[in-house]
């Protein structure tokens, strides 16, 4: 890591779809990571994924920072409706969430490793 970085989670996320680290950054910077991905997640109210996540091969937490945000695992639903609560998965847990109110969710994944990300249109879709 060369460097260092000072920005806005809010005004960096708008960037890049949420995402402030990770191995698709540029690698000449400090944001570039193989280790692990950070992403200041804002969603609004009725946000979903449109698919789960499936073959998982990282290791997750996600800590609500504001809102109302539902986290599907298999045979599972977490609500996280109070600043501060968080849900961790392993390697091979399939996911899927949705925002139950206008809500604000960090996330880290580790290692960070291609093969993920999801076409634009396919990502999520609001509620009606």
């Amino acid at each position: 890591m060369t460097g260092a970085y000072v920005g806005n989670a809010g005004k960096d996320a708008a960037l890049d779809r949420g995402w402030l680290l990770g191995h698709f950054k540029g690698a000449e910077g400090p944001l570039h990571s193989d280790a692990v991905e950070i992403k200041w997640g804002v969603h609004p109210r009725g946000d979903e994924r449109m698919q789960w996540v499936r073959g998982e091969e990282r290791t997750a937490l996600l800590v609500l920072i504001s809102g109302r945000f539902r986290v599907e695992l298999p045979g599972r639903s977490v609500l996280l409706e109070q600043q501060g609560d968080y849900v961790v998965w392993g390697r091979g847990v399939d996911h899927s969430w949705v925002a139950e109110e206008e809500s604000v969710v960090l996330t880290i994944r580790w290692p960070s490793v291609p093969g993920f990300a999801v076409a634009q249109e396919d990502r999520t879709r609001l509620r009606t």
